[in-house]
């Protein structure tokens, strides 16, 4: 197979965006190339126009590739869902939740597993020209090594070459290369080339180490890329965005976003860092929210078991003061069922041991699970009383439906797919939607961060173009990847049969 496969020495070294980064350099050449990730684990996911979940990281790298997302990209999803469980998804759709605790993984991944990664390796290499295949977390977990479906087993089932990338900014970056390569084994003859990711100054100072690395482990160092911190690729999960966007601008507006413990699809919040005047902050504490002029609860893959957490650590009475003084909340997904009045689980389909729980009691909805998982792509247009109507998209993903328990006192949000979904009140200063993606329609967040900087009386802000700005991203990514590494090495490793 043509192509090559990106492992790194740690996890947050810079493997998803150097693979999104070749993607888009390749494309641009005109090789029809392919994203790969074997396994995933992560609960951001994507959702196809037929209604399947793959990991974000290869949907992201498609885009760069000038490709529709499909699931053969990403075969096996894994979506922790509580401590102890994970959802297996497989192709797209739900195969499993196991405990993870049990040896159901390991049959899983030798059986099953494996198969349909062999299967979506013969697709995409009769179907494309190059592919491009991301490793996950280091390829030296030795403990791992005998049931792993995701690093140097795939390299070997692909046969390509592989490339180790190392986060400079981290430090340690000299002993994580030669501590990894020492631990390969037989696999280190596969590593063709080394890149050192996220340097910060004077790459000319970085010679002499980039000197004795190829001296002492005789690997080719393919560059040093520097820390672009201008270009705005999507985090793969929230490792990547914890410490929030900070903003100097004298009229910022403040955004908090609750830190719950199992949060999911954050991803959502991440076209707020494209306004100029947005400054993201994660809330944890009650005096966190006296600062802020917005609160967003994102989604979450156990509703009861976060919202139980929100009145437990007094997050719950905090976020009623904060709407009570005149803040802006705002829920999506998981965090608009947290809103409501109650959550109920009968079938115990979130939380076996907590049938119901008391929501915030700021929208008057009330949630119950069901057994059927909601999984589409949705577009509609926004239900706001004297706003212009404009069309919005996304997708869904949860369990349960969620009720109006009257209508006197606000009015669904959106009718997407021609059903209302979502709750407003108070001119939308607290509102909840299903519908993941939200801030990812231009119209609708600029009405909501306008109204905002209303109340704050300062001066509104034209709509920010979300998708130029990502295409310029992926241009930028693609002009560094030609400017700070060796291309033309990378070419050569890539139609290495």
């Amino acid at each position: 197979m043509k192509g090559i496969m990106i492992q790194g020495t740690s996890s947050d070294a810079g493997k998803s965006f150097l693979a999104t980064a070749f993607c888009r350099a390749l494309a641009n050449q005109k090789y029809k190339v392919c994203p790969f990730k074997s396994q995933n684990m992560s609960n951001n996911s994507y959702v196809t126009p037929d209604g399947l979940e793959m990991g974000r990281a290869q949907a992201v790298q498609a885009e760069a590739a000038r490709l529709q997302p499909d699931v053969y990209m990403n075969p096996i999803l894994l979506k922790p869902r509580k401590d102890t469980l994970s959802e297996i998804i497989l192709l797209g759709k739900v195969y499993s939740t196991p405990d993870n605790g049990s040896n159901y993984f390991k049959n899983f991944t030798m059986g099953p597993g494996i198969a349909t990664v062999r299967n979506s390796l013969a697709y995409i290499q009769n179907h494309y020209d190059l592919i491009v295949i991301e490793g996950a977390g280091s390829p030296a977990e030795i403990n791992l090594n005998a049931t792993e479906i995701v690093n140097m087993r795939i390299a070997r089932e692909a046969d390509v070459p592989v490339i180790l990338v190392t986060d400079v900014d981290r430090g340690g970056s000299l002993a994580s290369i030669v501590g990894t390569l020492t631990l390969l084994g037989e696999d280190r003859k596969r590593v063709k080339g080394i890149i050192f990711n996220k340097f910060r100054g004077d790459i000319t100072l970085f010679e002499d180490a980039v000197r004795w690395i190829e001296d002492y482990t005789k690997i080719k160092v393919i560059g040093v890329m520097p820390y672009l911190k201008d270009v705005l690729i999507e985090s793969e999960d929230s490792l990547s965005i914890d410490s929030g966007f900070r903003n100097s601008n004298a009229n910022k507006v403040s955004i908090g976003i609750v830190k719950i413990p199992y949060v999911s699809n954050n991803t959502d919040i991440e076209p707020l860092r494209f306004e100029n005047d947005i400054e993201i902050v994660f809330a944890d504490k009650f005096t966190d929210f006296k600062k802020l002029d917005a609160v967003i609860i994102p989604g979450t893959k156990s509703t009861i078991q976060d919202m139980k957490y929100l009145h437990d650590s007094g997050i719950a009475k905090a976020l009623k003061t904060f709407y009570e003084n005149g803040g802006f909340i705002f829920g999506i997904c998981g965090g608009y069922q947290m809103l409501g009045e109650t959550i109920r689980d009968e079938m115990g389909i979130d939380n076996p041991s907590l049938k119901s729980i008391e929501g915030l009691g700021l929208l008057p909805v009330q949630t119950s699970f069901e057994t059927a998982k909601t999984v589409n792509q949705v577009s509609g247009t926004l239900v706001f009383p004297g706003s212009e109507s404009f069309h919005v998209s996304g997708y869904e993903i949860h369990f349960g439906k969620t009720e109006p328990v009257r209508l006197d006192c606000g009015h669904p949000l959106f009718m997407l797919n021609g059903h209302p979904d979502g709750f407003a009140v108070d001119s939308l200063r607290c509102s909840g939607t299903y519908l993941h993606n939200v801030f990812h329609n231009d119209g609708f967040r600029n009405l909501w961060l306008n109204l905002i900087r209303n109340q704050k009386q300062y001066p509104t802000q034209p709509e920010v173009n979300t998708e130029k700005i990502k295409e310029l991203s992926y241009e930028s990514l693609a002009k560094a990847a030609f400017d700070f590494l060796d291309m033309d090495y990378v070419l050569k490793l890539l139609k290495q049969e």
